[in-house]
């Protein structure tokens, strides 16, 4: 069987098959595989299947290992519970469709490589000091990119993003990877505040400068100087207060409330907004000067919804961080709990990701969070369309979420995901007209311009 799946599974594999299940292999296994598919099946040798339920076991002593997927009958409800109690990834019943079984096994391999990035992480290798700042999709590496370049140079910094993207942990790794890192960063947010108070919040104010002044205050600036001002939502900042930060800006000075005598100051200053500071130019709610003061270096923060690729990674760097909170047993996302979380669209981006996570680990049991631990917004995801129960509906749907989930792997590409399925692209592109499969819009530029490009050679899992 394992030689048959091997030869079946094609190219992009590398496959060992063997029928030794002593646990003196464990180090071997750890070290050279990135997926173990054990072969369950209680038709052959009953001593087999439980020395894989043993090897299993063995495996689960280690802090880390390599995930694995289970070969089995499925009539066997015994072998199933078993499998899960022994924190198996996934299972597959036998004999197996190949299509599912890649599928599972490319899943099951971008599952350990979030762990292993997220290991490399916590040791800080190559990391510098972007550890907050988690992300393998080549929009964030460009983001890091850029964060490394501008970090030393002592230019103003305009931060766009979604609520929830991590603007502050952005601006944060900015300044410590800067000259002024030994030196304060302070933060303010603008939103939803009067211009009186947050006048008062900069700049400061002497005794008496207004009733309820009962002493002198230093502000947001003074306490930032030698050091970074971190203003987030700088879009809100009312047009009042506007040529009063642009003064200070060109003048690296100012004077506090109820006072004549001028401050000097020496500040990198760090914005962050989720408004089109353009726009509003345009419509004349913000300074064009001002505009192009803080925008010396424009950094773009790409939504989750962009970037789905990195939700293990993150998913799972909050899991751990939860349990070790709550004291939680928690280690692992159930495979379909993943997919509820790779699937949801996060209109509150990241935060509302770690937010989730927290919930689903304060509700877990065991080791493995379930999809039913979830918010009721995102595990609905996952639950397939009612049917009338027909054998053509099931398998309909069933169909659907396989090419879903096989497109978005695959980048909406279609000769890409044709051949991850083993199909015809003529016949994939019948499948997503009969599926009602709606590419989302602002892929159908790239994917189009993908098609057109020779396909790179196959990566080696």
């Amino acid at each position: 069987m394992g030689e048959a799946i091997a030869r079946a599974l094609g190219n992009g594999f590398v496959t060992r098959p063997t029928s030794d299940y002593q646990s003196s292999r464990l180090a071997e296994l750890r070290e050279s595989c990135d997926v173990i598919l054990l072969d369950l099946r209680t038709q052959g040798s009953q001593v087999d299947y439980e020395a894989g339920l043993r090897l299993m076991e063995a495996m689960n002593q280690f802090e880390s290992h390599p995930p694995m997927v289970a070969l089995c009958d499925s009539e066997n409800r015994q072998v199933l519970v078993k499998i899960m109690e022994h924190g198996s990834y996934d299972s597959i019943t036998s004999p197996p469709n190949i299509a599912e079984l890649r599928l599972i096994l490319r899943r099951a391999h971008k599952f350990y490589s979030a762990e292993k990035e997220l290991e490399r992480l916590r040791t800080g290798a190559g990391s510098g000091r972007l550890q907050e700042l988690l992300g393998t999709s080549p929009a964030m590496q460009e983001v890091f990119a850029l964060a490394q370049k501008i970090a030393p140079c002592d230019v103003n910094v305009l931060i766009n993003g979604e609520t929830g993207t991590g603007k502050e942990l952005l601006a944060r790794a900015i300044h410590r990877m800067s000259g002024r890192s030994s030196r304060p960063m302070v933060a303010f947010s603008c939103v939803n505040l009067p211009e009186t108070l947050i006048e008062d919040e900069l700049f400061g104010h002497e005794k008496g400068a207004f009733t309820g002044a009962v002493m002198a205050r230093r502000g947001r600036l003074e306490t930032a100087d030698q050091g970074t001002l971190f203003l987030d939502e700088i879009g809100d900042l009312g047009l009042g207060l506007q040529p009063k930060l642009l003064r200070v800006l060109q003048e690296r000075r100012f004077e506090r409330l109820g006072s004549n005598s001028p401050i000097n100051l020496n500040i990198r200053l760090i914005c962050a907004t989720n408004r089109n500071l353009g726009e509003m130019v345009q419509k004349g709610t913000f300074r064009e000067d001002l505009y192009y003061r803080l925008n010396v270096v424009q950094m773009q923060l790409p939504p989750l919804r962009e970037r789905r690729e990195d939700i293990p990674l993150l998913a799972q760097h909050f899991l751990q961080i939860s349990a070790d909170q709550f004291g939680k047993k928690a280690k692992r996302f159930s495979q379909s709990a993943m997919r509820a979380l790779e699937e949801y669209a996060w209109p509150g981006n990241v935060r509302e990701l770690e937010n989730a996570v927290q919930r689903a680990v304060v509700l877990s049991e065991g080791e493995a969070v379930e999809v039913r631990h979830l918010p009721t917004s995102i595990n609905k995801v996952s639950e397939p369309p009612a049917s009338n129960g027909l054998y053509e509906e099931e398998v309909r749907q069933f169909k659907r979420r396989l090419l879903l989930r096989t497109l978005r792997e695959c980048g909406w590409r279609k000769a890409e995901s044709a051949r991850v399925l083993g199909v015809a692209r003529g016949y994939l592109h019948r499948l997503i007209n009969q599926l009602d499969i709606r590419e989302p819009e602002e892929m159908i530029a790239e994917a189009r311009v993908a098609e057109t490009l020779p396909l790179p050679p196959k990566q080696i899992m």
